[in-house]
């Protein structure tokens, strides 16, 4: 059982997290996250020294999240392929807060570079796990390492593009359509 201060700290960085993503590092304060952490202001500090110290621990989930993410996929099925499928599906889950709020990945890498950048280069490493799990999954069905990680990379940038465009149009379609793709091209060139 977790302790008390365990499930303070972990709503801290759920706040952090959504508040991040939604309106931004800068734009929001430890007032804000304390808030809505429900955790008394002057007590932030017990937990996190620094606003850049949150932002690792919020950079932290993500790549726990994705590596727990890519776990699933590697035991979802034998073929490589419907390895690489399962995760797209499963990125697809997600569409309708990306549609709304654009990728929290892609806006922490970004919104941490200046302030925090070993948060931003943490929250990158989502980002690596993803393309080099897909890379692995491709090589298994007889690409060269250099063709699948081209196709890898290719995916994930189908999937973030999906999302800007998602996300500046307010159009789910686009996310779903760009999704669709990535699997198309899986199936066409494996």
């Amino acid at each position: 059982m977790a302790r008390k201060g365990d499930r303070k700290r972990e709503a801290i960085v759920a706040a952090a997290a959504r508040l991040f993503w939604v309106h931004g590092f800068s734009a929001t304060s430890i007032a804000d996250i304390a808030r809505q952490a429900e955790v008394p202001q002057g007590n932030m500090f017990y937990y996190f020294r620094s606003k850049a110290d949150l932002a690792l621990a919020v950079a932290d989930v993500f790549v726990e999240e994705t590596q727990s993410l890519i776990f699933e996929a590697e035991a979802a099925a034998p073929d490589p392929r419907q390895r690489i499928l399962f995760l797209l599906q499963r990125l697809g889950q997600s569409n309708r807060s990306r549609v709304e709020n654009g990728c929290p990945i892609s806006s922490a890498v970004r919104d941490f570079r200046l302030a925090a950048p070993e948060a931003s280069a943490r929250a990158a490493q989502s980002f690596e796990l993803l393309v080099s799990f897909i890379a692995r999954e491709l090589q298994k069905t007889g690409p060269r390492p250099s063709i699948a990680m081209a196709r890898a990379r290719s995916v994930v940038v189908e999937w973030q593009g999906g999302i800007a465009l998602a996300h500046a149009f307010n159009d789910m379609t686009v996310l779903a359509e760009s999704l669709r793709r990535a699997e198309q091209n899986l199936r066409i060139t494996s």
